[in-house]
């Protein structure tokens, strides 16, 4: 990710329930059958020594004693991001929006489950102005209060929510794109009317409700409605386009000749699960290009309207660049689908967008595009598919996003991997007693969690060798596919897979002090004087 973190990232508390590692889940559920067997070992016992005419003495079960969520979840780093007290499992977004003018209207439906009793619950929402929300069917209150840098939504449901039991919410929205949120904004403006979502860390919020941190990761479907002539882009896979219901021509469309505009809604589908600030949706100008990856990939890249043949032979690099990620991380590409977005203006950064990475085309300036691409593509795996369980675990995405894309540059001839691994380690020192250690970062957007953490990377590689090196990072990306993990987890993984238990001291030095550790295979490397 280019985009810098710090500016867009606000303090909200922080949900811990879906940032357990692979392995803890593992342990628990193990834990408990053994529990289970034990009870059940237990009651048979019991039932064989009671008298013919005993009876069982009735299940009690817990009282309901509702209390509201948190209204964040203890991030380490940004200790009020997200919400606590439920885990969502999926949202539903329609947005309809107008170019130019910038006006939406929206429906959030999500489907979660409460992680306790509640009695209110919050959600993330900066600028767009709430009109209703339902709560199972049912009308429910809701207040909109200040947090620290952004906005609390407030939600209480009538009778409250049981834990453990699933809950749907809708909310009804809309809002203007040019609205100034309190905290940072999401909204990315182009010159032709349209937009871009760039929504990390925090900012999927000012499009619409959402539990905005990594940690609560859901599956997603869009429906995005723009004007006839508009093009309309989210993460995962368009599945169709219809008229929109109330557009010129619509069934059931009222009004005279020209009274509505012509409006088209285009539906999207993403069945892997993603956190909020991987959000990709836009409205522009722009131009669908298809095609084919390794072993049937579908490829689908976005690209300004006219500039087609300036940009396809880009976009078509993408299929090889693939192919080569797959073969160096060991692991295929983690989802259905990929593409890059290529926006007119209005955006100068490179973000991964999860399944649709979005650029702007100064980028593509640089005889040395092609290393950003690996970069952003390398974030599918680091990042997407196994996500920081709180943001200090940051360099878990951005330092093997800078070490794959420095291996593809030395491949490429661009510059030795030597030479900028030398260089990073001699900056890295210094670094450390201003912004924190890779592991240990003071904020995001650092020196410290992109060429420090791939520095830390490399020193790994000198220490096991190439081999193991592979095998860790395959394990890491497997192990924990599609879910949340932690900097703990990353050590721990490298001593199992590794059988050698100085591995994870070795790591605990890189990642966790305040000066360089030496670096293995190169004792005259020094630091920046």
């Amino acid at each position: 990710m280019a985009e810098n973190w710090t500016r867009n990232v606000r303090a909200r508390s922080f949900h811990t329930g879906r940032a357990r590692s692979t392995r803890t889940v593992r342990a628990r559920s193990t834990r408990t059958l053994r529990a289970a067997t034990a009870t059940a070992a237990a009651a048979a016992t019991l039932a064989l020594a009671l008298p013919a005419h005993a009876h069982a003495a009735p299940f009690d079960p817990a009282p309901f004693d509702p209390a509201p969520g948190a209204d964040g979840v203890g991030d380490p780093l940004f200790p009020t991001l997200g919400n606590g007290g439920y885990d969502v499992r999926h949202y539903d977004l329609s947005f309809d929006f107008t170019p130019v003018t910038y006006d939406f209207t929206g429906t959030m439906k999500i489907k979660a489950r409460a992680t306790r009793d509640l009695s209110s619950f919050n959600l993330d929402v900066d600028s767009p102005a709430i009109d209703a929300v339902k709560v199972n069917g049912k009308k429910a209150a809701w207040r909109i209060g200040p947090g620290q840098s952004g906005q609390e939504l407030t939600v209480t449901p009538a009778g409250g929510l049981h834990d453990r039991r699933a809950f749907e919410v809708e909310l009804t929205y809309h809002g203007n794109g040019k609205t100034k949120p309190v905290g940072q904004p999401g909204w990315r403006y182009m010159s032709d009317g349209g937009f871009a979502s760039a929504a990390q860390a925090s900012r999927a919020d000012t499009f619409a409700p959402v539990n905005d941190h990594p940690s609560d990761k859901a599956t997603w479907t869009f429906h995005l409605t723009a004007p006839d002539g508009w093009t309309p882009a989210a993460n995962g896979n368009l599945t169709g386009t219809r008229e929109a219901a109330g557009s010129a021509g619509s069934v059931g469309s009222v009004g005279s000749v020209g009274s509505a505009v012509p409006k088209k809604t285009w539906d999207f589908s993403l069945k892997s699960p993603m956190a909020p600030e991987l959000l990709g949706i836009s409205v522009n100008k722009q131009t669908y290009l298809y095609g084919r990856g390794p072993h049937g990939v579908k490829l689908r890249h976005l690209v300004p309207e006219g500039q087609e043949a300036k940009y396809r032979p880009i976009a078509e690099e993408t299929g090889g660049q693939l192919a080569w990620l797959e073969k160096t991380l060991g692991v295929r590409y983690p989802f259905d689908t990929y593409g890059v977005q290529i926006v007119r203006d209005g955006y100068s950064d490179a973000l991964e967008n999860q399944t649709l990475s979005l650029f702007g085309p100064s980028w593509f300036d640089r005889p040395t595009y092609s290393t950003t691409m690996v970069h952003e593509l390398t974030h599918q795996w680091f990042g997407d598919s196994v996500t920081p369980a709180t943001w200090q675990d940051a360099w878990l995405n951005e330092g093997p996003a800078v070490y794959y894309a420095a291996v593809w540059a030395d491949r490429k001839g661009f510059q030795p991997i030597e030479e900028k691994m030398k260089t990073a380690y001699a900056k890295l020192d210094a670094v450390r007693k201003t912004d924190g250690p890779p592991g240990k970062p003071t904020g995001l957007g650092g020196f410290n969690i992109y060429d420090g953490a791939a520095v830390s990377l490399y020193a790994l590689n000198q220490r096991i060798g190439q081999e193991k090196f592979e095998a860790v990072m395959k394990s890491w990306l497997t192990e924990h596919r599609h879910g949340n993990a932690s900097t703990r987890d990353f050590i721990d993984n490298a001593v199992e897979v590794t059988g050698d238990s100085s591995v994870g001291t070795f790591l605990n030095h890189w990642l966790f002090d305040l000066d360089n550790p030496p670096m293995p295979g190169h004792p005259d490397w020094g630091v920046a004087k």
